[in-house]
Order: structure tokens, then C-alpha cells, then sequence
């Protein structure tokens, strides 16, 4: 296998030169053409999907393995577990593969969350694990986001006591795209990490542009009581496939294990792999996020609505009119954007799509407001 070293990919490729590097938008098989679409076709951008995947080489991955779709997968997910082991550089003893990175937080909301203990997280983000935790008797701090939509660290450790079962942090955050300090986060992950166990969210991780940017899989290396999770849903474009991972320290993966109900199966074990293996297609998926976001930012700019600076795959932008009503103004016009994300009911996250996918959303926004 070849690892993706996605830190020589952000040193070599600049925001404005990526597509050069890859020979141009229609060098790879599955670039779209660069024409806008008819005009009642559906734009689906309010569930931070990668519209590109799965690659080409994936889809003969899956197609390859029905012949072996009637076997357990245990022998499959071996070799996936080893070869995410590589990647992260840690132990087999430290991976955890789930069913999406989803039931990886609800394993984990589960484990920590039980016999009515408490979490700490920042509000808004997202909820997958919290209230699932909730719904077992878990108490949850919601701790509101600074004036910068980012995490509010100090408060959220002013949270911590002494029935505090987990700190969880999303970063970059879903649904405000923010990006927390790496000296700042590492700081914070090794003050606290002593009192309750930390989870990282990593979905977004491979979208960071900023160089250097540690993962928390860094700190799990060193021993600390923190779990990271990961997905193949964004940058893989594997979503409806369900399949993620956790990295934990040995002996808190192997608690973890005894909460996965799921699991995964041998299909999405096979496009995880090939996916693993497909550094153009991660190239590709890159470069054709950041050149969607610019044409976001650019129709924002031009409505004057104040948006965040995104590090993910969606930003997050000022409505200035409830979310609902602008949820089905949108969707009357073909374009589907984000639910509601309290307590910004006058905010909106709309995820990157297709170049003509992007046209059709600013012809909507710029008709709908006005």
C-alpha cells in the first residue's frame, strides 16, 4: 500500500494551482465537464456528500468482491485494519472499524456516556453521539461557541467535574466549518485528558488546508486517555457504504469493541481499501472541494451575507430569515441546504457539490433573496 501523504499534497498544491498539478480538471475519469446542468435537475448540498465518489477503481474494488458477498468479512477486515494501522502509524490493537464514523460515536456515547454521566461538547456541533448518549441517561453540556463560531476551550473545561465521562470536540467543527488552534487544542486535549477521556472528531481532517496541522491520533501515540474518530464518507466518497474508524490506545479500543453493534461489511471493506490505494481520486476530491468553496464564497460575497471560513467540505453562512422558511424557499427552486442548527436558526451550512451543482445554488440564493 501507499500511504496518502496528505502533507506533501498541501505543500504542492496551492488553492489556485492544484488543477495544474493534476493536468487539468478533465485529467481524471470522473471530472465533470465543466457545462452547467439543466435547470429543474436537483442540487444535493445539505449533507457534506463528496457528489464524485466512488472512484472509478473503487467501483471495480466493489463490483470484484460479490463473488465473496456470502463470506463473513472477519478475514477482509484484517487486512483493512492493518493497512488503516499503517496510515495512522500505530498499532492494529489501536484501530476500531465501524459501521460510518457514526456508530464509531455512538460506541463511544455509549461507553462513556452510561450510568448517568456527563459530557462536555460545544454548541452547535454535531449531535450524533450526544444524544444518542442522551438517550441512555447521559447528561449533556452544551457549551456555546466564542464569537469566532469556533470552540469555547476555557468554558468548556470549566464544564469538567468529577462525573464528566467525556470531552467532545469536532474539528474542524460541523456546522460551523471552524478550526481550532493546534497548540491550543493539543494544550487542551493533555490539561484535561486526566479528568475525563477525550474524543476527536475528525471527519473533516483531510479538507484542512493548513500545513503541519496534527491529528490527534498524535496524542493517542503518546498514551493519553483520547480517542480519534475518522471516516471514509467525505473525501473517499464512501457515505452510503458506512464504514469509519476509531484510534484509540489498546486497552481503551478493546472497551470499545464490546459496543460497535453493527460493524461494517465486506463491500464497503473492499472500497475502503481501494480507496486507501487511490491517491489521484483523494488528489482530485481535494482540488474539486476548494474550487467549489471559492465558488461559494464568491456568491456569498456577492449577496453581501456574512459567512465563516470553512476547513471542511461546507460552509456555514448568515441568512439573516429563518432557516426553515429559506430551507423551502431553496428547495422550491431544486436546491437542498442544511437543516437547522440551534441556536442559529438565521444560519445556513451548504455543502460543496459539483460545479454545476454550485450555479444552480447561487441562480436560487441570489432569486430567493432578493
Amino acid at each position: 500500500m501507499r500511504n496518502i501523504d496528505r502533507r506533501q499534497w498541501l505543500r504542492t498544491m496551492s488553492l489556485s494551482g492544484g488543477f495544474a498539478l493534476l493536468g487539468g480538471v478533465n485529467a481524471f475519469s470522473l471530472a465533470a465537464p465543466q457545462t452547467f446542468g439543466p435547470p429543474n435537475s436537483l442540487a444535493k448540498l445539505n449533507s457534506n456528500e463528496n457528489p464524485f465518489g466512488p472512484s472509478q477503481r473503487v467501483r471495480d474494488a466493489i463490483t470484484s468482491t460479490f463473488d465473496t458477498a456470502c463470506r463473513y468479512p472477519f478475514q477482509s477486515l484484517a487486512g483493512l485494519v492493518a493497512m488503516i494501522a499503517e496510515k495512522e502509524g500505530v498499532t492494529k490493537d489501536h484501530v476500531v472499524v465501524t459501521g460510518g464514523s457514526t456508530e464509531g460515536l455512538k460506541a463511544v456515547g455509549l461507553t462513556y456516556g452510561l450510568h448517568g454521566k456527563e459530557l462536555v461538547a460545544a454548541d452547535p456541533t454535531f449531535q450524533a453521539m450526544l444524544r444518542y448518549a442522551e438517550n441512555f441517561g447521559a447528561h449533556v453540556h452544551r457549551v456555546p461557541v466564542d464569537e469566532t463560531l469556533g470552540h469555547d476551550l476555557e468554558e468548556m473545561e470549566k464544564r469538567i467535574n468529577g462525573n464528566t465521562g467525556l470531552v467532545f470536540i469536532c474539528n474542524p467543527n460541523n456546522p460551523t466549518g471552524t478550526l481550532l488552534n493546534k497548540d491550543k487544542l493539543r494544550d487542551f486535549c493533555q490539561s484535561v485528558d486526566n479528568k475525563a477521556m477525550v474524543f476527536s472528531d475528525e471527519a473533516y481532517y483531510d479538507f484542512i488546508t493548513e500545513p503541519d496541522y496534527p491529528s490527534m491520533v498524535e496524542l493517542v501515540k503518546e498514551g493519553r486517555n483520547v480517542i480519534v474518530s475518522k471516516t471514509f464518507s467525505k473525501v473517499f466518497g464512501l457515505a452510503g457504504l458506512r464504514i469509519g474508524y476509531l484510534i484509540a490506545r489498546p486497552d481503551i479500543a478493546k472497551r470499545l469493541k464490546g459496543s460497535v453493534m453493527a460493524n461494517t461489511n465486506i463491500l464497503a471493506i473492499a472500497a475502503a481499501k481501494e480507496a486507501l490505494r487511490d491517491d489521484e481520486f483523494y488528489k482530485f476530491s481535494l482540488a474539486k472541494n476548494e474550487e467549489a468553496k471559492k465558488h461559494l464564497y464568491k456568491t456569498l460575497d456577492a449577496l453581501n451575507l456574512h459567512h465563516i471560513k470553512s476547513h471542511t467540505n461546507f460552509v456555514f453562512f448568515k441568512t439573516g430569515r429563518p432557516i426553515d422558511t429559506l430551507i423551502k424557499e431553496m428547495a422550491s427552486e431544486n436546491v437542498l441546504i442544511g437543516r437547522p442548527f440551534p441556536p442559529f436558526y438565521e444560519w445556513a451550512r451548504i455543502s460543496t457539490g459539483k460545479m454545476t451543482e454550485m450555479e444552480q445554488f447561487r441562480k436560487a440564493l441570489t432569486k430567493v433573496m432578493g
